[in-house]
This record gives C-alpha cells, structure tokens and sequence, in this order.
C-alpha cells in the first residue's frame, strides 16, 4: 500500500504484515529439487509477481480487530492468497483473457508455456487446501476455514462469477444489476472469504462475522468498479498491464453503464458504506485508512 495515501503508523503496519505474508509465502513456496521442479518454480514465480496482498492483510486484520492472534491466521490469509493468484493465473490464458503481462511481468502461460500454466493454477488451488487443513488450530476452526475458502472459491463463488462474467461477454443487454452480481461473485467473493476466515481464527461473534459480511460486500464491489476506472484513466506503468482492454474487448463494465464520474460516485458510496461496517468493531482506524486507500489507489 502507497505511503502517500496512509498515515505513517497505518502504512508501517501494513508494511510489516505484508512482510509477514511474503515471507510466510516464501516458507511455503520453498519446493526444490523435485522432478516436477518446473510448476514449483512456477508456483512461486506467480505468487511473487505480487500485488497488495489485499486478501491475506484482510485476514489478519479481521483476525486483530476481533481480539484474535493473528499467527493463527496466517496460514489461512497464505492459503487465500494462493487461490486468488490461482485464479489470476488462470485468468490469463489464451482461453480466458488471453493476457500476455501480470504487473509489468510475463503472465505464467506466456513464460513457462500454456500446459504449465493450466498445472500451476492446478497446484496453487490444491496446496492452498493442504495448507489450511494444516494450520495447527482447533478441528472446528479448520473446519470453518476449510468451507468458507471452498464455498467461496468455487461454483457458488468466484467460479460462478467468472461464469457469469464469460456470459455477460456473450450478451448485448447486461444491467447494473447483472453486472453486480457477477462482481459480487467474481471479485467480492474473495474479499468476503478473508474477512470470514479472519473472524473464524479469532473465534469472532455471530454479531462480528454479520458486521465483516457487510464490510466486505461493499468493499467487493467498490474494488471491482475502481478497477473498472483504473482500465480508463490509469497509467499503464502504474498499474503494470495496459489500459483500456476492457474497452478493446468490448466489455461491459461500471464505466461503460454509467460513465467515470457517476462510476466513481458509486465506488465512493459501497466504501461509505463498507466504513460504516467497522462501527462494530474497536480498534479500527488503520483499517479505516486501508479501505479510503483501496478507493484511491492508482493500481
């Protein structure tokens, strides 16, 4: 997270989580001399391509905020974080988005080859499994964990999402509704899985889990429709890929139904809304200034 956007003590602590999760990832990620050493080192190489690490600090900040001690959330952001590169991975083939560059860098399929591609999605899917079932917590809080990341990541989440969004490519009659539901699935299903998995290794209440489901709803959705923005108005060397392939692609997005600034009016108003949702919980201002940050990225 930039530091001109956070106060020095929010961007300090931000800083020293994502720290954490990087080298965390990288305890994981140490897979070497095997005979299938080419998807490990793709595995790794995806995941170190970067990013916000949004979704694992997600984790650990519910986790705090709810009194809970964040190394029991660790494994679970970590594992998160592998499913949401997954996704990306897969994203990128020439099935999909056929996206030749990830942040300024060779998609996986470009460097390593199409068939490696597909595996090394394959594998980061599954090891983020093993991962959560061996994070040393209760049974019941693994079990919570397990479900919530598999519920999320698949059909009746991002899966049926990114669905939805190949359907809407297909159609000529795409509403702001349909285009909610599908990034309320395909972007905000994520982002509601690491504030339930943070809740869930803290033990958070029924009351607590209801106020991260409303945080992370708006949240989704004020992500997604910033990023619709950001393909118009970014600066390709800041974002790290090039601008406007929504618009090449003929796609439908928040700024094609409603044009920048009544986008932009939208975004604001899911994070006032997302803002609102911390009311229920203590100790809350970094978050604060994380959430009016991911409004006002750049990237």
């Amino acid at each position: 997270m930039g530091s001109e956007l956070l106060s020095a003590p929010a961007f300090k602590h931000y800083t020293s989580l994502v720290n954490l999760v990087n080298a965390t990832l990288g305890d994981y990620l140490s897979i070497n001399n095997m005979p299938y050493q080419v998807v490990a080192d793709a595995m790794q190489y995806s995941v170190e391509i970067g990013g916000k690490r949004v979704r694992p600090l997600l984790v650990l900040e519910f986790c705090r905020i709810c009194g809970g001690n964040i190394s029991d959330a660790l494994p679970f952001a970590c594992a998160l974080e592998l499913i949401h590169t997954y996704s990306l991975v897969h994203d990128d083939l020439p099935a999909m988005d056929n996206d030749s560059f990830r942040r300024g860098k060779e998609s996986t399929w470009k460097k390593y080859g199409e068939a490696y591609g597909i595996l090394t999605g394959d594998a980061l899917l599954t090891y983020a499994f093993q991962i959560a079932s061996d994070a040393g917590v209760s049974d019941h809080t693994t079990t919570i964990a397990t479900r919530c990341l598999a519920n999320y990541a698949g059909i009746f989440g991002m899966i049926g999402g990114q669905t939805l969004d190949l359907q809407n490519e297909m159609s000529e009659d795409i509403t702001l509704e349909d285009l909610k539901e599908t990034h309320r699935l395909k972007t905000g299903a994520l982002i509601r899985c690491a504030c339930e998995l943070g809740c869930a290794a803290a033990d958070a209440s029924s009351e607590q889990f209801e106020a991260s489901k409303k945080y992370a709803e708006n949240l989704g959705l004020a992500f997604q429709i910033t990023d619709d923005i950001l393909d118009v108005t970014g600066n390709p060397e800041v974002l790290g890929k090039e601008v406007g392939q929504d618009a090449a692609n003929g796609k439908v997005t928040y700024v094609t139904l409603l044009g920048v600034e009544e986008a932009e009016k939208l975004a604001a108003e899911y994070t006032q809304n997302a803002l609102d949702a911390l009311d229920a919980f203590d100790d809350v201002e970094y978050l604060r200034e994380a959430t009016k940050y991911l409004l006002n990225r750049e990237n």
